[in-house]
């Protein structure tokens, strides 16, 4: 079992947040046609030719988009990567928006590109992103106007720190699928440590969960959708491995 894997025991406690296996949001049904299981491939060279498409899907980084007020700049994600040919893809867009304020201005840049990002036989779009409270409204804007452009038979998928999932609720009404709450160290929400309810979580966020591959990982992930982030990438990181213990 990975539940304590790479941690301290002490530490492991501390982080280990209980997700209830009775989660009531069928978490297949959220994303029809994609598998319970996803990897993300991030900012690494990575070769993911052994990933099984039938058990797990892969959710790429393709852009991130900086943002200054009305400055938009885009990094585009260029190290390879290699996938089967049936792979399904989930398209990820990063938004790096620090603290400041933002626009309304620049929505519709950030859009064109979250757009301009999808390749055909991608499955899913999933926005990544954090914001402090004063960008909320921001981000909602944002969310309402990519729906409106992207597919509308492709689902939208959204990255959520715990907390907005248990205590600061602002995401209810917003045009997406599913929200993953982010538990794991990367997100920088220190309430993180709190014990993770997701039978009592918004119900945006019951249906998945994202982890990563070193640290401990929450009870009841039977019951929902998984995304997986590797913490040295997915040559130091055992795929075959992590996934199988997962199903």
């Amino acid at each position: 079992m990975r539940f304590l894997r790479g941690l301290p025991l002490i530490a492991a406690a501390l982080l280990t947040l209980n997700v209830q296996s009775h989660v009531t949001a069928p978490a297949l049904s959220v994303l029809p046609g994609m598998p319970r299981v996803t990897v993300w491939a991030w900012q690494r060279r990575e070769d993911l030719r052994s990933v099984d498409a039938r058990t797990t899907a892969v959710a790429d980084l393709r852009r991130t988009i900086h943002l200054a007020g009305d400055t938009v700049v885009v990094e585009a994600q260029r190290n390879t990567l290699v996938l089967p040919v049936d792979a399904k893809r989930i398209a990820v867009i990063r938004i790096d928006s620090k603290d400041i304020p933002l626009t309304i201005a620049s929505v519709e840049a950030v859009v064109d590109d979250a757009v301009n990002a999808l390749q055909p036989g991608d499955r899913v779009l999933q926005v990544d992103f954090d914001a402090v409270k004063s960008q909320q409204g921001w981000y909602r804007e944002l969310l309402v106007e990519l729906r409106r452009r992207m597919p509308h038979w492709m689902p939208l998928s959204i990255t959520a720190l715990a907390s907005w999932c248990t205590t600061d609720r602002w995401m209810g009404g917003l045009p997406v699928d599913e929200a993953v709450p982010m538990l794991f160290r990367m997100e920088p929400d220190h309430r993180r440590g709190a014990r993770y309810d997701a039978a009592h979580a918004d119900p945006l966020c019951r249906a998945s969960v994202g982890i990563s591959t070193l640290e401990a990982w929450p009870h009841g992930l039977a019951a929902q959708r998984v995304y997986i982030f590797p913490d040295r990438g997915w040559r130091e990181d055992d795929l075959r491995e992590t996934v199988g213990e997962l199903r």
